[in-house]
């Protein structure tokens, strides 16, 4: 007994080893040693509980095994004090007496897990493509981090003073431009990956981008057996890093607007800085002496010519001030349909996560993606969320296409349950 209380009190130790951390390929092979280990005690574990209930020593007792939550957590995340809520089924830990039988249960599960483990390390050792790209992703910022970078280096502060700075500063507007426009593109990659993949190892590499050298780490499996994934210690579900996707599109749009924005002000002035400077200096000129009657018929003359051009140039600055006025509504009116869909489209992916849900839900998720759909074919193709709302939309279309058909199986669901009462 003493020597299985010995082992018991290693468990919070051996379950933590039992994840596997996907990021630099060369340390796969050290877990899978880790994972092996850790199975061996458990299964020791296994073997002592069986003798102590073959001999019928502590038949219906219980023993005190896992430590307290706050003792367990400290080994795994001691910032926090306690385990996090998403990861707490796999410690076991809502009580500090488990009975011998239920342990046995829960040893028979934490093997089993090591060994899904140690089946998708295979695979990915086995893939020479997935393993290379893999140590290319370790390489690169994580996409939070990224984006995060470009934001801190849009916070500018004009020198309008100086044509050297402003010229320098434009040049890091249009850059940061250009890596949003990247990082957009990324963004749909792993969207796409995680969301249309059918198998894990292709999902494995749109998350691999997504963190990027933050690393990630296979947990536990949820209640809905969809997989929890950590990264510095943030537990999230392959549907979080969808959410977290569509959240940066939002703010990558944003920022490309305030890019436009700055760029569009450190222009104007540079321009400025440029005419005042090429400015010739007035030379003084004798004055010619014109005769009285002259002066006067010149004058008149002027008048006439001026209040003509006047009328005229005030006509064409009235149609061009209605142009300009109509482009910038239209601008106005594109970007709140953008955001509007957007939001429309987060509530509908909110609505539907952690099925099943009642027919009620899912119909209001699918009129949510509808009305999204509508805005987004709505916008036209000159301004300048044009591009993002025809990729928006293109996934946009599949959930709602998704989602219908949920609809439609649960409608038939729900007449047979009326035709069998």
């Amino acid at each position: 007994m003493a020597n299985l209380e010995i082992l018991v009190s290693e468990l919070p130790t051996l379950i933590q080893n039992l994840k596997l951390t996907i990021g630099d390929s060369n340390q796969i092979m050290e877990q899978i040693i880790l994972i092996n280990n850790a199975q061996e005690q458990l299964r020791n574990i296994k073997k002592l509980i069986a003798q102590e209930l073959k001999f019928g020593n502590i038949k219906n007792s219980a023993i005190a095994t896992l430590p307290r939550i706050g003792a367990v957590a400290s080994l795994f995340i001691p910032s926090m004090g306690l385990v996090d809520p998403a990861i707490a089924g796999k410690f076991g830990l809502s009580k500090t007496q488990i009975s011998l039988t239920e342990l046995q249960s829960k040893i028979d599960v934490w093997i089993e897990w090591g060994y899904f483990l140690q089946a998708i390390a295979t695979d990915i050792l086995s893939d020479l493509q997935l393993v290379n790209q893999l140590n290319s992703d370790i390489n690169h910022l994580s996409l939070s981090a990224h984006f995060q970078g470009i934001t801190e280096s849009l916070n500018i502060n004009f020198d309008f003073s100086n044509s050297k700075i402003l010229q320098g500063q434009i040049y890091k507007i249009r850059n940061s431009q250009k890596e949003l426009l990247e990082l957009q593109e990324k963004l749909n990659y792993i969207f796409y990956t995680i969301k249309n993949s059918h198998k894990l190892l292709n999902i494995l590499l749109g998350v691999s981008a997504f963190y990027g050298k933050s690393g990630f780490a296979l947990e536990w499996l949820d209640d809905d057996h969809e997989l929890i994934i950590s990264s510095q210690e943030k537990f999230q579900e392959l549907t979080d890093i969808l959410n977290d996707c569509d959240y940066f599109q939002e703010q990558i749009a944003a920022l490309i607007i305030q890019g436009d924005t700055l760029r569009e002000q450190a222009e104007q002035a540079l321009k400025k800085i440029e005419q005042e400077s090429s400015k010739e200096p007035i030379i003084s000129q004798d004055v010619e002496i014109v005769p009285k009657f002259s002066t006067q018929k010149i004058v008149r003359s002027a008048l006439f010519i001026a209040s003509s051009l006047l009328i005229l140039g005030f006509g064409g600055w009235k149609v061009r001030e209605q142009k300009i006025s109509l482009s910038l509504t239209q601008e106005q009116s594109a970007i709140a349909k953008f955001k509007s869909a957007q939001k429309l489209g987060l509530e509908a992916a909110s609505l539907v996560q952690k099925p099943p849900h009642p027919l009620k839900v899912w119909q209001q998720a699918q009129n949510k993606w509808h009305q999204a759909i509508i805005l987004l074919d709505s916008i036209p193709n000159e301004t300048s969320v044009s591009d993002r709302a025809k990729k928006k939309l293109a996934y946009y279309q599949i959930n709602y296409k998704s989602i219908s058909q949920r609809v439609l199986v649960e409608k038939k669901a729900l007449a047979n349950l009326e035709s069998a009462q």
